[in-house]
């Protein structure tokens, strides 16, 4: 049976939390094997340190604002007198998903996309391309920022924030280590006939593996979630608008304009509604985003429509 709406998100809130403690003993293992190679009687340090420094940057993360997001996309604050449409529709939305009506921003860029930024509700904010406002008609405009208010209501960017800040430390550590390997080796080499030679040596050889698999997989855990996140806000904003063809044609258009978007880097691009890096990209392992054509599908409800 087919999951509701607020089931799926219950089941989206869980999936997150399990990620992170994932990642966290993913982090933590790694760290182990850092110290454990050259202290090997020390290696709980490695363990607590790593843990503490990950649990550190999730709380940061969850408890800054959108300044630094939007201030990096070159956004600017929206007027009602230039941008009626804009603040009526973000209102309604607002209203609908029972939100405190986020700030809106504007980027001065013609290529169509938006975003939302903020840890919760109270600090959220969307913003949105003068290309969009352009080339989407009401319905549109209106699928997309209810889109992004699912985000804000699902606390996927809070979370996405944290985890990506996590998943950023595995690669940090993980060459870190190659590079210790690299310029200590003969010192090791010297200890290696010592009494704690052959534990370390397995700290070593574990070492190793994670810094090379480590990285990977965190990787791929956190796109394979960022993925489905986009398909429950997708779902939500069908939700809320009652009109699942808009957004579906919001996103046909966007994918297919094709121009790029200069404001967009990549420590931004998994927050738009469209990976502004990848506009037409299939559904792969290495995608921020599903396939636009199965986003589509997914809303229309069928294998068969076409926009």
């Amino acid at each position: 049976m087919r999951k509701t709406i607020p089931e799926q998100i219950v089941a989206n809130k869980r999936s997150s939390v399990v990620l992170v403690i994932v990642l966290l003993i993913v982090l933590s293992a790694l760290g182990t094997a850092i110290i454990g190679t050259y202290q090997p009687h020390y290696w709980y340090y490695g363990t607590a340190g790593s843990l503490l420094a990950g649990i550190i940057i999730a709380l940061v993360a969850t408890g800054g604002g959108p300044g630094i997001v939007l201030a990096l996309s070159h956004a600017r604050p929206a007027t009602h007198a230039e941008d009626t449409v804009l603040d009526n529709v973000v209102e309604e939305m607002a209203i609908a998903a029972g939100l405190p009506k986020p700030k809106i921003f504007v980027i001065d860029d013609s290529a169509p996309n938006a975003f939302a930024t903020g840890s919760k509700p109270e600090n959220a904010a969307i913003a949105v391309t003068t290309g969009l406002l352009r080339k989407l008609n009401r319905d549109e405009l209106q699928g997309v920022i209810a889109h992004e208010m699912s985000h804000i209501r699902n606390y996927d960017v809070r979370f996405m924030t944290a985890v990506g800040l996590i998943a950023g430390l595995i690669p940090l550590l993980a060459d870190m280590f190659i590079r210790m390997q690299w310029f200590g080796g003969g010192r090791r080499d010297r200890d290696r006939n010592s009494g704690d030679g052959q534990l370390a040596a397995i700290f070593m050889i574990v070492g190793i593996v994670l810094s090379i698999l480590a990285p990977l997989f965190s990787m791929l855990l956190q796109l394979a979630v960022s993925r489905k996140r986009e398909y429950l806000a997708d779902a939500s904003a069908a939700e809320l608008t009652r009109n699942p063809e808009g957004l579906a044609s919001a996103l046909h258009k966007i994918a297919m304009n094709g121009e790029p978007l200069q404001a967009a880097n990549r420590a931004t691009q998994q927050l738009y509604i469209i990976n502004p890096l990848k506009l037409a990209g299939g559904n792969d392992l290495f995608s921020t985003h599903p396939s636009t054509e199965s986003r589509i599908k997914a809303l229309l409800g069928t294998a068969g429509n076409a926009v």
